[in-house]
């Protein structure tokens, strides 16, 4: 009776259809693994608290619950954290890496420190569609947009490097609408960038509003901070009293640069990816813990609670947006390299 049992286990096995079985496969494949995020931003940043938030919710949503680790590969912009998972990383779905999704443009642009190719990477989301926000201390002396245009010396600006919106962003706004400032760059993250600022070493800096106001809350609530102009499509919910760049372009072809600059890439400016390769089943499997991540009542209540905005894209709304990108109009991909990409 036994012996029939077994048989009879072991022919239902074979008949098993074989994407069941690989599906099944890789549901056991993650139990006691470390699944490791490559964040390619300083600890202390929006990307790194965003990453540290999901990657404390997101193993409970994967099948064999394996732990997952947050990794810090800083420099250049997050160049490194993307050039590392495209050529170093094993695809084996046990590496997530979260660079800054305005790199593709990048590489569209020709800057030859991309060393991967965006069209291949696997996509798993992101957690919100950025809005970019340029925050200057009150001690700058500058409160407001129409001080910033008037200014007699450039305002100092931190940045990382091209690819980073807290560079790409201020050299969108010199070429676009004119604006007096000077770009400092070699910071290692945003992080770097507020310690620079609140010492004097700088005036402020352009990047996510949902990172400025919650990593630089402090600053924020005591007016020592000041948003002094947003580069959106359309104007934060919060701050509608703020400027917006497209509003002070003065030709069809600034507002045309500024869409294909800064606003198309901002929508997956936190994008997570696997390198190219991952088996699918492993792929599905991570994106659909991430969906159930995005949508899970611990994780929304903390990332409220650290202040964060929480707007997600799936993995299949992030590709068809990066795919987008690499059809930006021919006429401004030779002006965009221009103003984005520096000059040896």
């Amino acid at each position: 009776m036994l012996g029939s049992s077994l048989l009879f286990i072991a022919l239902v096995g074979i008949g098993l259809p074989q994407a069941a079985r690989a599906a099944a496969a890789a549901d056991e494949f993650y139990r006691g693994k470390t699944i490791r995020v490559i964040v390619g931003f300083a600890a202390g940043g929006g990307f790194d608290q965003y990453a540290r938030t999901i990657a404390r919710h997101m193993p409970k949503h994967i099948p064999g619950n394996p732990a997952m680790i947050v990794d810090n590969m800083t420099g250049a912009g997050s160049r490194l954290a993307a050039n590392y998972l495209y050529k170093a990383s094993a695809p084996d779905g046990l590496t997530i890496g979260n660079f800054i999704g305005s790199l593709l443009l990048q590489q569209i642009l020709g800057d030859t420190g991309v060393e991967f190719d965006g069209k291949r990477f696997e996509w798993l989301g992101a957690p919100v569609q950025d809005e970019t926000v340029c925050a200057l201390t009150k001690a700058s002396g500058v409160t407001s947009l129409d001080q910033w245009f008037a200014a007699k010396k450039p305002v100092k600006l931190g940045g990382e490097a091209p690819g980073a919106n807290d560079s790409d962003v201020p050299r969108m706004l010199q070429a676009t609408l004119k604006l007096p400032l000077q770009l400092i760059e070699g910071y290692k993250g945003t992080s770097f960038i507020r310690i620079a600022a609140e010492a004097g070493e700088v005036d402020g800096g352009c990047w996510t509003w949902a990172s400025i106001r919650s990593t630089w809350k402090k600053g924020i609530d005591s007016k020592e901070v000041l948003p002094i102009i947003q580069v959106n499509a359309k104007k934060a919910h919060d701050i509608q009293n703020v400027p917006n760049a497209i509003d002070h372009t003065k030709s069809p072809e600034a507002k045309a640069l500024l869409e294909a600059g800064v606003h198309a890439p901002s929508a997956i400016l936190r994008a997570y990816a696997l390198p190219p390769g991952t088996p699918k089943d492993r792929l599905t499997i991570l994106r659909n813990a991430f969906d159930a991540t995005m949508k899970d009542k611990e994780f929304i209540a903390e990332i409220l609670k650290g202040n964060l905005e929480l707007e997600p894209l799936t993995g299949s709304e992030v590709e068809t947006i990066a795919r987008k990108l690499y059809q930006v109009d021919q006429s401004l991909v030779g002006k965009l390299r221009e103003i984005l990409v520096p000059k040896k």
